[in-house]
């Protein structure tokens, strides 16, 4: 599983008050750790309402799931209507790194990492040939070596 980070705007409208938004951090905060997630950040008060965003932490394998969820405990804590913003995920370099990558263009693979002739880890990720057809080969190679960083080579079945 992936860590995603879900930013959602918890005060579109700029109704709240530098209380109301620290309060609703703390409720964030607690409501987050119940659910597994963490919450990063700052002094909300300090940003332009167009800017009151938080970014939280959770463990995903869909965007979609993991954004409807950052709202409703957004909804809760602030007692607002949240806007969903961006989901977009930490990259450790590991094998479930490069599903999620491949589960992001629509694609399943075997993935084997073997450790390269200078010190770096190979990864060969074997897809199917069409799969190649409806993704270029060099989008799916360019977004596994930026995810896992390391030697990337993809072959078919």
């Amino acid at each position: 599983m992936r860590t995603a980070v879900v930013r959602v705007g918890v005060d579109p409208s700029g109704e709240l008050g530098a209380e109301q938004l620290r309060d609703g951090v703390t409720t964030l905060r607690r409501l987050a750790a119940d659910a597994g997630a963490e919450v990063l950040t700052d002094d909300l008060a300090a940003l332009p309402p167009a800017r009151r965003e938080v970014e939280v932490l959770m463990l995903a394998t869909a965007a979609e799931e993991v954004m409807h969820m950052a709202v409703v405990l957004c909804a809760k804590a602030f007692g607002t209507e949240p806007a969903p913003g961006v989901v977009t995920f930490i990259s450790r370099g590991t094998d479930d790194d490069a599903v999620g990558v491949l589960a992001g263009f629509g694609l399943t693979g075997a993935i084997e990492r073997t450790p390269g002739d200078e010190g770096w880890d190979v990864v060969q990720v074997t897809l199917a040939k069409g799969d190649l057809e409806r993704v270029p080969e060099s989008r799916i190679h360019t977004a596994l070596e930026a995810s896992l960083n390391c030697e990337v080579r993809i072959v078919t079945r």
